[in-house]
């Protein structure tokens, strides 16, 4: 198959390419099905066995040229996060969300850090690093989980609003501790080198909120829904673009983008037009990161990168726990939130490159392959951890059948009914 693949021309083989992903990725869906696991973990084991790395059903060129499904990918779900930051969510657990966020976080970084330190006896440098990484949660599986079983309810907006918000803590962490490491090892790496991708970050947030204003101004009631639908893509597309040409993740400036629009419209139903659209773009996602995977690293993962593994698990779970009894929040909430923030993958992975460039040769590489074969540990489990935490907290009611459900309302959808039509109008719609 590979080398038929390799013999007729680019864009028949991407096209072949295309079906298959889609193809597999749903048979693979049938069989975890049985098993009780969600999707995710179906469509990463799928893109494992029919990547490169083992069976060679998609070749190898053809992998490298799917960066953009990544992109594409964590814009919409970046955006569809964002309207879970309206202004009086913000105002109800603003603080408690910003404890949380921080302890769960920190914490992880901070356990990481001293383990490798004294337990495996790493260097200093290394170790901070390993410890600014940790506190990163990816929130694509996660979000994935959520839509599959259609979860609601506090549990529910409090984990996005925790896993948004952590990517902002993981690259102020990872900035000042760069700079410390620079600082101490006197390698050719200039602080500016590492301050620079949290300016970037700054100024795609920045960037966020003037996309989110100008959908606002060009989406008025009177447009169309294939309209509305084209002009919200091409902004996200837009966005997304922009944020890849200055080798910035588009999660922050995409959330940003979606939570000042649902600030500014109230319009919820342009996430659910969104939403309809994006489960082909989700499953090309997850094939083509599981294609990425190269299990041969778990060879070299070791006792380190076991301890790595084991550890941060340990400080999300803590940490999470101790923000939410600070807080006050519910008994369920406080058990099972950290069970939904053990992702890690592409922010992570990110930093660690950035990470191998600071360090000496062997160290770095000892860094990335940490980093590397943990993400793929942590990918494989993360949907499933996921879901036992939105079954365990009532966020998913155990007597419904997530395939058969249409699509669920929010959760203050009754506590916002100026921003929904009126039955008529409704009913006009289903019509």
């Amino acid at each position: 198959m590979h080398q038929w693949m390799d013999g007729i021309s680019n864009e028949a083989s991407v096209l072949i390419s295309l079906g298959l992903i889609l193809l597999l990725g749903f048979a693979c869906t049938r069989i975890t099905k049985k098993l009780g696991l969600p999707n995710v973990s179906a469509y990463i084991v799928c893109g494992i066995l029919i990547g490169p790395h083992l069976i060679g059903i998609v070749p190898q060129r053809i992998v490298d040229g799917m960066g953009f499904v990544s992109d594409i990918a964590l814009a919409f779900i970046a955006f569809g996060v964002g309207r879970f930051f309206k202004k009086e969510t913000i105002q109800a657990t603003g603080m408690a969300v910003l404890i949380i966020t921080v302890l769960e976080a920190l914490l992880a970084g901070v356990l990481v850090t001293f383990s490798m330190v004294f337990i495996f006896h790493l260097d200093w440098n290394l170790s901070l690093l390993l410890g600014a990484i940790a506190t990163a949660t990816a929130p694509a599986s996660t979000v994935m989980t959520i839509n599959q079983y259609h979860a609601r309810g506090d549990f529910v907006d409090l984990l996005l609003q925790v896993v948004a918000l952590d990517d902002v803590v993981c690259l102020l962490v990872f900035s000042l501790i760069s700079a410390i490491v620079v600082a101490n090892d006197g390698t050719g790496v200039t602080f500016s080198d590492v301050a620079l991708p949290l300016v970037w970050n700054i100024a795609a947030i920045a960037l966020g909120i003037v996309f989110a204003l100008t959908l606002a101004k060009l989406l008025p009631p009177s447009r169309t829904k294939d309209n509305r639908l084209i002009l919200a893509l091409a902004m996200l597309l837009c966005l997304s673009g922009i944020c890849a040409a200055f080798d910035v993740s588009p999660l922050l400036s995409c959330m940003v983008f979606g939570a000042v629009f649902i600030n500014r419209t109230r319009d919820k139903k342009l996430f659910k037009q969104i939403n309809k659209f994006t489960p082909p773009v989700m499953m090309l996602f997850f094939v083509v990161s599981g294609m990425k995977l190269n299990l041969s690293v778990l060879g070299a993962f070791g006792l380190v990168g076991v301890g790595y593994f084991l550890i941060r698990i340990t400080g999300k779970y803590a940490g999470a726990w101790l923000g939410c009894l600070i807080t006050h929040r519910d008994k369920r909430i406080r058990r099972y939130l950290g069970a939904a923030l053990v992702p890690q993958a592409g922010v992570a992975i990110g930093l660690a490159y950035l990470s191998e460039r600071i360090l000496p040769p062997a160290i770095g590489s000892l860094l990335v392959t940490i980093i590397l074969a943990s993400s793929a540990m942590y990918e494989l489990i993360g949907p499933a951890s996921a879901k036992i935490a939105l079954f365990r907290s009532g966020a998913i009611k155990l007597d419904e059948e997530p395939v058969s459900l249409p699509d669920a309302p929010d959760a203050d959808e009754h506590a916002n009914t100026e921003a929904d039509a009126s039955p008529l109008e409704e009913a006009k719609e289903n019509l």
